[in-house]
């Protein structure tokens, strides 16, 4: 059987073993042990694709205890349209985050933009005043 070493994912994905050492902390891995005193850590291919979906969950904005959610499901024998219903109700809700965190951001944008044009209507009325002085 393939296995990784901890090095080999943080290489292969580009995160720290710090970063995987939290993860298998969350519960989302569970490396083998190996060595003396069962020091070094042994990913097999399950634990690789945990670790892809997990950071594929992250950059979707999932939390960690809704990535684990979904991942554990496709591990049970479970109904596979139960899997994709929860799936697709953690999607929506993350879609509505993220739309009012847009709606936010617009309006906050919009405030900058009328404080920088009011900023330059002062400015331009000060140059004004001092070239008519």
């Amino acid at each position: 059987m393939v296995t990784y070493t901890i090095a080999e994912l943080a290489r292969e994905f580009d995160i720290t073993a710090r970063a995987i050492r939290f993860y298998e902390d969350q519960g989302l891995l569970s490396p083998k042990r190996e060595g003396v005193g069962g020091r070094n850590r042994v990913y097999t291919p399950r634990d690789r694709t945990r670790l892809k979906l997990t950071l594929r969950g992250k950059r979707l904005g999932l939390t960690l205890s809704e990535i684990k959610s979904i991942v554990d499901m496709y591990e049970s024998p479970r109904d596979t349209v139960a899997q994709i219903d929860r799936f697709l109700g953690v999607l929506a809700h993350q879609r509505e985050t993220l739309e009012q965190q847009r709606a936010d951001i617009e309006m906050a944008l919009g405030e900058i933009s009328a404080h920088e044009e009011e900023c330059r209507r002062l400015l331009a009325e000060t140059a004004a005043s001092r070239n008519a002085a």
